[in-house]
């Protein structure tokens, strides 16, 4: 695609990126699997993290992949027909974050962003990518805090793109992402603050527990 037609065509790839990124993957699979409103149990968000504690570890995995391919797919496509528009792609790499954080099908709410921009980023820059997301499993390990490795990860990649040879419009937004996570995370932050946040290890704990396991009380029930 030719720069003019891009210039043409980026509203409707923006607009398609957050509709698509709206997809309140956990709160579906939650509802499918568990038979339940995952936006009212536990921490209440349709991430990962929650819907891992609540119906099990593979359903958060799960929820992860689809988070992460939904803001993959918009920016790796815009990519791919529109090289070289790098203020188009911002546009799209903004609005497949914000579709997943306010939710045109939660009534303008949703997850906290963290899957979707890992997504995002593994399609611009796949290198540091994977260099933050070990970083994000170190931070977890050695401090049993996922909202901690999730904030300080969001940190780290634009500082990382700031040294590297992408355009400034790409280093700019990556900050308005990190800002974006940070302001989904504030109760999070508080609760770090004060020490009274939930480790990671405990919710697994929990969620393997039989008694609290949704999935086979529904199967049970059935």
């Amino acid at each position: 695609m030719d720069l003019p037609s891009a210039q043409m065509s980026w509203p409707l790839f923006a607009l398609a990126a957050y509709l698509l990124c709206s997809i309140p993957f956990g709160k579906l699979l939650s509802r499918k699997v568990a038979g339940i409103d995952i936006t009212r149990k536990g921490s209440g968000n349709v991430g990962a993290t929650n819907v891992a504690r609540i119906i099990g570890f593979k359903w958060g995995i799960l929820t992860l992949f689809l988070d992460a391919l939904k803001g993959f797919i918009p920016v790796y496509l815009f990519r791919s027909f529109s090289p070289g528009f790098e203020t188009g792609l911002a546009v799209v790499v903004l609005a497949s974050l914000l579709g997943h954080q306010f939710s045109l099908f939660q009534k303008f709410r949703g997850g906290k962003g963290v899957a979707t921009a890992l997504g995002i980023y593994l399609a611009i820059s796949p290198g540091y990518t994977l260099i933050v997301v070990l970083f994000f499993v170190l931070t977890v390990y050695f401090s049993n805090y996922v909202s901690l490795g999730s904030i300080l990860s969001a940190a780290l990649m634009p500082f990382l793109l700031l040294l590297s040879d992408k355009p400034k419009i790409s280093v700019i937004t990556a900050f308005v992402m990190a800002a974006l996570i940070w302001l989904k995370h504030k109760e999070n932050i508080a609760r770090l603050l004060c020490r009274k946040e939930r480790g990671w290890r405990k919710g697994i704990t929990q969620s393997t527990d039989q008694e609290d396991d949704p999935v086979r009380h529904r199967n049970k029930n059935e």
